[in-house]
């Protein structure tokens, strides 16, 4: 998957067949979408969109956007635990991580963090 869009103009998540490297789909989520992640079993992909504050949640099935999920001011960074069940995102602005459930697209905890975080990363335990 790819990503493109500005503050004023809704983004688009490209997604590409890897075999013959061509646009296969396109998904309409917020405003400059910038970090992408998918659960380990590939069924849905996240999208942080940096000026809509949120998060889009697709469903690879369909290629759609199943949810959107509020988060904390301009996220960016993106990431799955190895068992799929939490989703980790950076919020620039905001100097925290949200937490959200994988089985129900919801934030579940805001952790503060140090000034301006940018990427994450899970490594399993």
């Amino acid at each position: 998957m790819t990503n493109s869009g500005s503050n004023n103009v809704p983004g688009i998540v490209s997604v590409i067949d890897t075999n013959t490297n061509e646009v296969t789909s396109t998904v309409k989520v917020g405003n400059e979408p910038e970090g992408i992640a998918v659960e380990p079993d590939g069924k849905k992909v996240f999208v942080t969109n940096f000026f809509s504050k949120n998060v889009s949640v697709i469903d690879t099935a369909t290629n759609k956007v199943m949810s959107t999920v509020k988060v904390g001011i301009f996220p960016l960074g993106v990431a799955v635990d190895p068992d799929g069940k939490k989703v980790y995102v950076t919020n620039l602005w905001s100097s925290d991580v949200s937490l959200i459930d994988t089985g129900t697209n919801t934030v579940t905890a805001t952790v503060p963090v140090g000034k301006k975080p940018a990427g994450v990363v899970v490594t399993p335990q």
